[in-house]
C-alpha cells in the first residue's frame, strides 16, 4: 500500500477520494468516499490513460475498489485499508517514541 501511495499522482488521486474527511474526522460509509474516475482526474493535469493506470495500481494495492455502474466507473476508498494504514503509522510512531 505504501509503495502505491509513494507515487505523487497516486497519492493525489487517493487524497482526492478521501477529501470529504476533515482533520481527524472521517466519513462514515464507503459511499461517502466514492467518486467517478472522470471526476478524480479533474484539475490534476493527468492524462486519462495515465489516470486509468494509477487507478488500477491503487486497486491492485487494495486501497480502493472499482465498480462499473452503467457507463460510469466508480472508485471507492477501501476503509479497511485506511484502518490498516492508520494502525501501521501508530505502531511506527510508538516505536519511534520509545527510541527517543
Amino acid at each position: 500500500m505504501l509503495k502505491a501511495l509513494g507515487h505523487p499522482h497516486r497519492l493525489r488521486i487517493y487524497l482526492r477520494l478521501i477529501e470529504c474527511c476533515g482533520a481527524g474526522n472521517c466519513c462514515g460509509t464507503e459511499a461517502e468516499y466514492a467518486a467517478c474516475v472522470g471526476e478524480l482526474g479533474e484539475d490534476l493535469d493527468i492524462a486519462p490513460s495515465t489516470l486509468s493506470h494509477h487507478v488500477k495500481e491503487l486497486r491492485q494495492a487494495g486501497l480502493i475498489r472499482v465498480e462499473r455502474n452503467g457507463q460510469r466507473i466508480e472508485c471507492a476508498v477501501n476503509t479497511q485499508a485506511i484502518a490498516q494504514l492508520r494502525d501501521l503509522l501508530a505502531q511506527l510512531h510508538g516505536a519511534a517514541a520509545t527510541k527517543d
